[in-house]
């Protein structure tokens, strides 16, 4: 196929140079913003429960319209991305959530912070398109590797964001640190101009010429050159649209890779959230009249200690990171995937004694390292496996059954938790139970393979007829000039 040899061997002739450098860093504070805006959801509603006299459903209530302004518009900025661009899809969506996070923090009843969060979620439901941006200018080799290095912006987003309420919300209050964690969007905002459009994405559009500079562009950034041949456009009009997840090719895949995404954002929101629950419970105490361990969940604002475990738990995404780092390319996605949510199941279960506050914190640790890796894993699979024409709108449906478990998962970890240990606990370990043979049935491992251009191509015989002087682009295409 001309299209996707020319760009294919013009982005692996090009390599990782100084550009990806760049676009990492910027797609990096996407992450490092989405991170902290997620974050601070486990910091700020143990406040609001004490200083608005919140029941324990209005508190859930504040995390789960969170996700649910990211389920509906999930799937909505696939399409803008996959129909518009990569790139006006990213710079949108990190506007308005840069508008209405600010905006939050003047928030004066809980009637308001609940439509402003909302809104928030809304835009927040765009950034995993920063991935297929930076997916599509990435040579396989590199691939892997560096979408799981994102994952150290999510981190240090999360960690920062720990840090800064440790200083704010003993002296300045809630406000201010909704207030503070806009920062990333405001770099990002500053810096957003710089970002090119997708050279894949423009091909598809038939805006060959656009594509071609964007690749010298690339290029002459990184010091090396294009490959010589013709690019010729392989236009596809009808891009974003769901029913093309659904062709026989890729139905099967579909439906696992929502059940995956839905598992990952379950399990992780889930331990986030957990985390601050079972370290306000203090020791654990037992009722005669049922031997189940009852954590006694008051109104109790943060403390310093409070602040130093979930610090501590927190900094488990940089080794769950190293370890899929070590994994991913090694052993697959596939299996990756499978055994980041084994692990997660069997790091929860001594959490069933509600036991001794260190002992909560190391397993604690070790649940989010894994299911950090395997949310990763994810990301990395999801572009990789659909083609360029359906490519966003993957990863946006992928992202919005994300948003459908951590909508439901708080819940669970806020509500449910105060009825029973036992039975929270189980949920979890069941839904990673299932992500692991999800992971595994996957039809197709994108380990070390090309991205697919288009829908079409996939259902096209391998041995069609080629346009007239094709042959010449692309065995041309394998010399530099």
């Amino acid at each position: 196929y001309p299209t996707s040899t020319f760009v294919d061997e013009s982005v692996e002739a090009i390599g990782f140079g100084r550009f990806q450098w760049k676009l990492s860093m910027l797609t990096g504070v996407a992450w490092m913003a989405d991170a902290m805006e997620m974050m601070l959801l486990s910091i700020v509603t143990p406040q609001l429960r004490c200083e608005w006299r919140l029941s324990s459903w209005k508190v859930a209530f504040i995390t789960a319209i969170v996700f649910i302004g990211m389920m509906v518009s999930s799937s909505l900025w696939g399409n803008i991305s996959d129909k518009y661009g990569r790139k006006l899809c990213l710079i949108l969506c990190m506007l308005w959530t840069l508008h209405y996070g600010l905006l939050s923090a003047f928030a004066p009843v809980y009637s308001w912070i609940l439509v402003l969060r909302c809104l928030v979620g809304f835009g927040l439901g765009g950034a995993p398109q920063s991935v297929t941006l930076y997916t599509e200018f990435l040579p396989i080799k590199s691939r892997g590797i560096s979408i799981i290095l994102l994952g150290v912006f999510w981190a240090l987003g999360a960690v920062f964001e720990v840090l800064l309420a440790m200083v704010v919300m003993p002296t300045l209050g809630w406000k201010w640190l909704l207030a503070f964690s806009t920062f990333p969007l405001v770099v990002f905002a500053a810096s957003c101009c710089w970002l090119p459009e997708s050279a894949r994405f423009d091909v598809l559009r038939g805006r060959e010429d656009k594509a071609l500079d964007t690749l010298k562009y690339i290029a002459a950034a990184n010091g090396s050159s294009v490959p010589t041949g013709r690019l010729i456009a392989n236009t596809q009009t009808e891009r974003g649209r769901i029913r093309d997840l659904f062709i026989p090719e890729y139905r099967k895949t579909t439906l696992l890779v929502w059940l995956i995404w839905f598992c990952n954002a379950f399990s992780y929101y889930g331990i986030v959230l957990l985390t601050t629950e079972l370290f306000q419970s203090g020791s654990a105490s037992t009722d005669n009249s049922n031997m189940e361990p009852q954590c006694n969940l008051e109104c109790n604002y943060l403390t310093i200690h409070d602040y130093v475990d979930l610090l501590w738990t927190t900094l488990a995404e940089f080794p769950g990171i190293l370890v899929t780092l070590w994994m991913i390319d090694r052993i697959g996605r596939k299996k990756s995937m499978a055994i980041c949510f084994l692990l997660f199941s069997v790091s929860i279960l001594p959490l069933y004694a509600c036991t001794h506050r260190a002992v909560l914190t190391v397993f604690i640790f070790i649940a989010r390292a894994c299911i950090t890796g395997g949310w990763q894993v994810a990301y990395v699979y999801t572009p990789e496996v659909f083609p360029t024409a359906t490519r966003a709108i993957g990863i946006g449906t992928g992202s919005g059954m994300a948003r459908v478990g951590a909508l439901i998962t708080p819940f669970i970890a806020q509500v449910l938790l105060k009825s029973s240990v036992y039975l929270t606990l189980s949920v979890y370990l069941i839904c990673c139970l299932l992500g692991t043979v999800a992971s595994l049935v996957l039809p197709m491992e994108t380990t070390g393979r090309s991205l697919q251009e288009s829908t079409q191509s996939t259902m096209e015989p391998k041995n069609m007829e080629r346009p007239h002087g094709s042959e010449t682009a692309e065995s041309s295409s394998n010399t530099c000039p």
